[in-house]
């Protein structure tokens, strides 16, 4: 009885898993690159910022969330973000991004 019930969960969470990475690429309709902030040139600043967005069936980005950044290059992604327009799709999405700062 515990295997079986094991193995119901790990193919639940299998199933949840593909459901997940097994998404659909969604093509991006408009998404402008972030801009390098002119105070983090002056500070000599470079790095980073990971997040995670969740795309909205209509196509625009629903909600955000930071992995990791450097709070000015941060400021700087989410308000390129707000701009981002993918196409119309039936479900929502998930997606990671990883942006890099340089001068």
């Amino acid at each position: 009885m515990r295997l079986k019930q094991c193995l119901c969960t790990a193919i639940l969470l299998c199933a949840a898993a593909a459901g997940i990475f097994g998404q659909e690429a969604r093509k991006a309709i408009s998404r402008p690159t972030p801009r390098y902030p002119e105070v983090a040139k002056h500070m000599g600043l470079v790095g980073t910022v990971k997040v995670e967005i969740i795309i909205g069936a209509d196509g625009k980005v629903k909600s955000t969330n930071v992995i990791g950044g450097h709070p000015v290059l941060v400021d700087a992604t989410l308000s390129a973000l707000k701009e981002w327009k993918y196409e119309p799709a039936k479900t929502e999405t998930t997606v990671a991004l990883t942006f890099d700062f340089h001068p």
